[in-house]
């Protein structure tokens, strides 16, 4: 018989387990070859500026959408219980839509938009049941490191099949395709495929909260739960700040995340040497990312995440003089050094500072800041690069958000954790 010691980690590994899965979409797809195959392929005949502003434009409704949404559907999980259930819903229409990407021919950049919006709608919703779950499945005192462990899993399995796709681009006939294009395609459909087979674990080993589903959901009922969450993150001027420090810090590493790739074919660098660099912070972000949770746990959330942010900082500003390849592998490896660490303790801190029994609600609008934020960065980037005809400036135009994000921060006070018989909060 298995011990509930042994079920609580089975559940914890198979929730971390998810990040494995859907970071696939996040490196092969956001990261990767969507944005290279959009300037490239689908919209080739569009010149630079334009086909940027395009794919800033179509992150930007995404992630409107999702930041409308995202209070809303965590309001309902609450009431339901049923955030394994939703992440499922969500994840199933990201698993589609990225899958047929496989179907877009070339020049259909229009059509490419659209299914790429409706991916990052499946990504991006199935996150808020995700991170939701944290707080329900982990103690207080091992959220730091189980978070970390989440993302450290996503920058491997990202890692290992984006390298995989990438040797399929290089050495097309080494699997049966007939040219780049060709394996460019299928490697969107091979994300899908990797991102339902890893969803399984989340499947069968993590249980939605007991005791508090409900046979009928209450949209009316959601909504008045989500007006009182409204009412105490007002209250709760701790909460409060996080979340305006967080909107700030994370538009600028997320449009760096989105945007890198184009901005290197923007300033002239080879493709080949954009997808390495991709390479290089997936593998250097494994480590460094456990590393952070450990470094979160002993000193606390803030300090860590002080030192990324500040790395982003510097990072962003030298990503404006980059010449060569060489600079931009220099670049990738800070980035993968303190990007997994900021991802994971943001979400590990924010989990401490909220009601488990209401982490739904809350991680609605944790994942509503940070795509109400995605909005307004990379249609930022693309309008200052089409306005004054140099990509380098846009670039720099993010530190700001990461400064402002950083000053209201240092105004948080970390909750201190007693790791003395601390249970799940379930």
């Amino acid at each position: 018989m298995v011990s509930m010691k042994e079920k609580n980690i089975r559940s914890e590994l198979s929730w971390a387990t998810y990040d494995w899965a859907n970071s696939a979409f996040s490196t092969t797809v956001m990261a990767g070859f969507f944005p290279l195959f959009f300037k490239q392929y689908w919209s080739g005949e569009l010149a630079v500026t334009q086909s940027t502003f395009y794919l800033g434009l179509g992150n930007s409704i995404a992630s409107l959408i999702i930041m409308l949404l995202a209070p809303i559907l965590g309001a309902i999980a609450d009431a339901s219980g049923l955030h394994k259930r939703l992440l499922l819903s969500f994840a199933m229409l990201g698993i589609l839509a990225t899958s047929c990407l496989f179907l877009v021919g070339e020049g259909m950049w229009p059509l490419a938009v659209i299914v790429y919006v409706v991916a990052i709608m499946g990504f991006s919703g199935a996150n808020v049941f995700y991170d939701a779950m944290l707080p329900i499945l982990a103690p207080k005192s091992k959220q730091h490191s189980l978070s970390a462990l989440g993302f450290a899993l996503g920058y491997l399995g990202g890692g290992l099949l984006f390298l995989v796709n990438v040797a399929m681009t290089i050495k097309p006939a080494w699997f049966g395709l007939a040219g780049a294009a060709d394996a460019v395609r299928w490697s969107f459909l091979s994300v899908g495929i990797w991102w339902f087979v890893f969803t399984i674990p989340l499947l069968l080993f993590v249980k939605d909260k007991p005791g508090t589903a409900h046979t009928q959901i209450s949209i009316s009922g959601s909504l008045k739960a989500l007006g009182a969450t409204v009412k105490h993150i007002l209250a709760d001027r701790n909460v409060a700040l996080f979340l305006l420090a967080y909107w700030f810090y994370i538009d600028g590493l997320a449009t760096i995340i989105r945007m890198a790739v184009d901005y290197g074919l923007s300033i002239g660098l080879p493709a080949n040497s954009l997808i390495i660099s991709l390479l290089i912070v997936q593998f250097v972000g494994f480590p460094a990312t456990i590393l952070f949770g450990r470094l979160g746990q002993k000193y606390g959330a803030k300090f860590g995440l002080w030192i990324g942010l500040t790395a982003y900082v510097v990072a962003t500003f030298a990503a404006s003089f980059l010449q060569n390849e060489v600079h931009f592998y220099g670049l990738a490896v800070v980035l993968g050094l303190v990007q997994g660490g900021v991802q994971s303790l943001s979400r590990s801190l924010f989990s401490q500072l909220i009601p488990a029994e209401r982490s739904g609600e809350y991680f609605g609008f944790f994942n509503m800041m940070g795509k109400s934020a995605a909005v307004l960065g990379p249609v930022l980037v693309g309008i200052v690069s089409a306005t004054s005809g140099s990509p380098r400036i846009g670039i720099v135009s993010i530190i700001i958000l990461f400064v402002i994000g950083m000053t209201v921060l240092k105004f948080v006070k970390e909750p201190e954790i007693n790791t003395a018989n601390q249970q799940p909060s379930s």
